[in-house]
């Protein structure tokens, strides 16, 4: 097996078999390779989970212009769209691997299950442009989605693209764009934090060897978005090192129970409320870190599948 007796023990068979499959073409040395060959097994293995678009959707291919490039998007529409909110999706994949490609069906699953209008981001990847290009583009492009729409946007985004959706949040709290409004923000495992194994004992210690994330993978994946550089407290890059969490939008955290960014959520919704803002965590259990490409294949993975597509459809609504 490729986790330990423990993870035998907190894993379903279903969830058991998702790892397996995921590693037969991911597997975990894959960070030793060079970042080309990363990026194409990455990609070959989001594809062997890609589903048809839903009846219905489809999708555009286009560019937002911003002061440092054009940067590359995908809209998804469906004939029905609604024109409350446009979601406004950032993929995942350690700032480093991933694109339009390798969410594309997890976005026009998400147009068609809300009844929004998506726009996935294809934000600039390090190590070729390190911090701040990525939170950049995905600034631009929220500022660029809402003018030219008319829409208001909810934020999406999993792993390093929730770190971006949460980082977006509060750039744009502190440097407000008028005509720019974020109605909430859903964040799916998301990297909030980081590790610091000096604190108390926490998902980063107890979930350090997790299957599909390690806190090592982590810690690889932060050194080369900031160019080899150790960073402490920049909100920018950790959007938990915020000393404020006031006036930040409607925010729903989904963490996976079995991945070393558990505690992350938990903790960023606290603080929201603490401030007297509105939060709330989904600690998924019996799941693992990028548990959305199991949506279509393990239960517990649908099922909080469903509790997004709920929470996104609830932060579209006109309130």
């Amino acid at each position: 097996m490729p986790f330990d007796t423990d993870y035998t023990k907190l894993l379903d068979k279903q969830t058991q078999l998702f790892v397996e499959k995921t590693e037969n073409y991911y597997p975990a040395n894959t960070t030793e390779l060079s970042i080309e060959r990363q990026r194409v097994i990455y990609d070959d293995m989001c594809r062997e989970f890609q589903r048809d678009y839903p009846e219905g959707v489809s999708a555009v291919d286009t560019t937002i212009p911003s002061a440092e490039i054009d940067i590359p998007v995908r809209r998804y529409s469906t004939k029905h769209d609604n024109t409350r909110s446009r979601i406004v999706y950032f993929h995942g994949g350690g700032f480093v691997v991933g694109g339009l490609e390798s969410h594309d069906s997890i976005c026009a699953e998400l147009c068609e299950r809300t009844g929004c209008a998506v726009t996935s981001v294809d934000y600039r990847l390090a190590p070729e442009h390190i911090h701040p290009a990525a939170l950049n583009d995905s600034v631009a492009a929220v500022v660029y989605e809402c003018k030219t729409h008319g829409q208001n946007v909810v934020l999406c985004g999993d792993s390093s693209g929730g770190n971006l959706a949460a980082a977006v949040s509060h750039i744009l709290r502190d440097n407000p764009v008028q005509g720019v409004v974020i109605k909430g923000q859903v964040l799916i495992y998301p990297l909030l934090n980081g590790p610091d194994l000096t604190e108390h004992a926490n998902s980063y210690i107890t979930h350090n060897k997790a299957p599909m994330l390690t806190t090592d993978d982590v810690s690889y994946y932060s050194m080369i978005r900031t160019g080899g550089k150790h960073v402490d407290n920049i909100v920018s890059l950790l959007p938990l090192k915020d000393t404020y969490f006031g006036d930040l939008p409607g925010t729903v955290v989904f963490s996976a129970e079995c991945d070393p960014l558990c505690d992350d959520g938990p903790q960023y919704c606290n603080a929201i409320k603490l401030a007297g803002g509105a939060a709330q965590v989904f600690i998924e259990k019996g799941l693992v870190h990028g548990y959305l490409r199991a949506r279509h294949t393990v239960d517990l993975a649908r099922d909080s599948f469903d509790r997004i597509v709920s929470s996104l459809v609830e932060m579209s609504k006109n309130t």
